[in-house]
């Protein structure tokens, strides 16, 4: 009898993987939920900061990783890109379904915040409209301006973006090596070569990270549930579940517009990335799933250097979750005190989602700082961010995910259009 091929074994492994993540995530809300019930709030929250010790120690191991790998993966595909007018149609072709996605994002928030109404139950309830602004707070909102943004786009040291994680600032800097090495050719192949070694050391440190990633995802789901329970769940079910219908909204619009492009072999990619979208979903962290992501899309047939091109764009300019998060957000804020923005606030209000979403990389707690800043410029009550943050981390699991789906599909986009979606990929690192 023969032994199995090492497809089939990293079939079975792909499965195992994946079933330990499903395992994980339900055995976390279990265990939290029973905390939750079993212990006082004090006890509970000595529980829930043990088990995020875990949660923490996964995501501080993923922010080690990330900053060299997109350096690494990012300087290896431009430099290895035809020259300027290869590296130019790419980035326009990427940064056309960007835009294209953020049309999208913005228009389904706000048609479905416009459709279900989520703040006109909490209207009746003026006990809400009147929480303190600190209320619920999940943690420190960040304010965003233009200076701010220039912070966080041009680097003022290498080393100090990559020990800060500066994604925005990475990408700018990988991409000006990246260009310098391509355009000196056989001068820069030694620096090239050293690059791809340091993506294949970076993902082969990425396949032992991971391995812990069932026990992360469970300790985050039941510290979260033990803490809060799921209680809150019914004080604003009408809010998250508008909300998660309209990220499945999305996601099917996402993905028949990728049907459009690639036919079938959309769904393929969905059912590709299931585990990173359930690691990111759990981690609340589209962060954390980068390393594993950039594999799968390659895996997929994606050109390595396409993927590791269009990905770290995507990050800094392409958070469909958030984007969506934004609008519908604002107007159950809105709803909730009682205020109708006219069809020319809500013009303005899309132009500016438009604008200062693709500014905030790097920015702590993105999305509550664009609503945060949006909240002034529509003279809406600034305690109105208490009834968002209330829930922010039950929403903040199904934005990651989005993003994930999202940049996963401008990805296999744009392969496409360069006609390079069936080029032959090896699962092997580079």
């Amino acid at each position: 009898m023969t032994g199995a091929r090492p497809s089939q074994v990293r079939s079975r492994g792909r499965h195992g993987f994946t079933l330990s993540l499903v395992a994980a995530t339900l055995l976390g809300v279990l265990v939290g939920w029973v905390c939750n019930r079993s212990f006082t709030a004090e006890q509970a929250a000595v529980i829930a900061a043990d088990l995020s010790v875990i949660t923490d120690i996964f995501l501080r191991l993923i922010k080690m990783i990330v900053a060299p790998l997109v350096f690494a993966s990012l300087v290896s595909a431009v430099a290895r890109m035809g020259g300027a007018a290869e590296i130019g149609r790419i980035g326009i072709k990427t940064l056309a379904w960007f835009f294209a996605a953020s049309c999208v994002s913005l228009t389904v928030g706000l048609l479905m915040a416009h459709w279900l109404q989520p703040g006109a139950a909490l209207h009746a309830m003026p006990a809400f409209a009147h929480l303190p602004a600190s209320s619920g707070s999940a943690g420190a909102v960040t304010s965003f301006s233009p200076a701010e943004f220039i912070n966080h786009l041009i680097p003022r040291s290498f080393v100090e973006a990559m020990a800060d994680n500066e994604i925005l600032q990475i990408v700018v800097f990988s991409l000006l090596i990246g260009l310098a090495a391509a355009s000196l050719k056989e001068k820069a192949l030694g620096f090239v070569e050293l690059v791809d070694a340091l993506a294949a050391v970076m993902f082969k440190i990425t396949d032992y990270v991971m391995k812990v990633a069932p026990l992360a995802i469970f300790a985050a789901l039941a510290s979260s549930i033990c803490l809060h329970g799921i209680g809150i769940m019914g004080t604003y079910a009408r809010f998250v579940a508008g909300f998660y219908l309209s990220l499945l909204i999305l996601w099917a619009l996402l993905l028949a517009a990728l049907g459009l492009i690639i036919g079938s072999r959309s769904l393929r990619l969905l059912a590709g990335i299931r585990q990173t979208v359930l690691l990111a979903f759990a981690t609340s962290s589209s962060e954390a799933a980068y390393p594993r992501l950039l594999e799968q899309l390659v895996a997929f047939g994606i050109p390595r250097r396409i993927a590791s091109f269009v990905l770290p764009l995507g990050y800094s300019f392409n958070l469909d979750g958030a984007m969506m998060y934004c609008t519908f957000a604002i107007l159950f804020i809105a709803q909730a005190y009682g205020v109708e923005l006219s069809v020319g606030q809500q013009i303005t209000l899309f132009g500016l989602l438009m604008l200062t979403t693709k500014g905030l990389a790097g920015v702590p707690r993105a999305a509550i700082a664009v609503i945060a800043v949006t909240l002034h410029y529509f003279h809406l009550p600034d305690a109105g961010l208490a009834l968002v943050l209330a829930v922010d981390h039950v929403l903040d699991m199904g934005r990651s995910a989005t993003n994930i789906v999202g940049n996963s599909v401008a990805a296999a986009a744009v392969a496409s259009w360069e006609g390079q979606l069936d080029a032959p990929c090896k699962i092997d690192h580079p």
